[in-house]
């Protein structure tokens, strides 16, 4: 299934780092599309279907959902999204994971437009999780499991712009590094902003 014509944006950052917070953001403010790679899975493990019983599993051990299985949700997602309305801006929220997984999507799905990424110190990341466990009945909201999640995001991104490797233009990548509370008043003056303002 080829994707030409979407605009994406890619959303990157550890559990905790405010993803959801800034996208909620975006959607409300320049009425973006807004998939999250984590509730597309969760929702998949809801249906009760057979794919979901085993990618529970997999969560609760805090372990990583393999590639295949990611791309192929945020494909679907992606692509019902842009024919029931091709003009908006597609934020694809804790996608990818990685380098290798972004060009992965690129092959299959469509080039990104854009990349954001969220950069936390593991102190903050673990506050917000833990607090966010008193209500949100997540199985893998647990202090166990998030240093495992914790250890798989620094793995996988060993400096602190690793993930925006292959993203450098300008017009294309941002990273806000800031303490949370000054996120949302960087990403609004950011380029990123300028761009997709005059787009919409």
């Amino acid at each position: 299934m080829e994707v030409l014509g979407p605009r994406i944006c890619f959303i990157i950052g550890g559990p905790g780092s405010g993803k959801g917070t800034q996208c909620e953001m975006l959607v409300e403010k320049y009425d973006m599309a807004h998939f999250s790679s984590g509730d597309l899975l969760r929702a998949e493990v809801e249906s009760g279907s057979e794919r979901g019983q085993a990618l529970q599993e997999i969560m609760k051990q805090g372990q990583l959902v393999d590639m295949d299985t990611v791309i192929e949700l945020l494909e679907e997602a992606v692509v019902k999204s842009y024919a029931e309305n091709p003009d908006k801006i597609i934020l694809l929220d804790g996608f990818p994971r990685d380098v290798v997984q972004a060009r992965k999507f690129e092959h299959k799905v469509c080039k990104a437009t854009y990349v954001l990424f969220f950069d936390c110190s593991n102190g903050t990341m673990t506050e917000r999780l833990l607090s966010r466990a008193l209500t949100s009945g997540r199985a893998d909201d647990n202090l166990e499991t998030i240093k495992k999640r914790l250890k798989n995001f620094r793995g996988r991104h060993n400096s602190r712009s690793g993930p925006l490797q292959g993203f450098r233009s300008a017009d294309k990548s941002l990273c806000c590094r800031r303490k949370r509370r000054n996120i949302r008043e960087r990403l609004q003056r950011s380029v990123f902003i300028k761009k997709v303002g005059h787009c919409i």
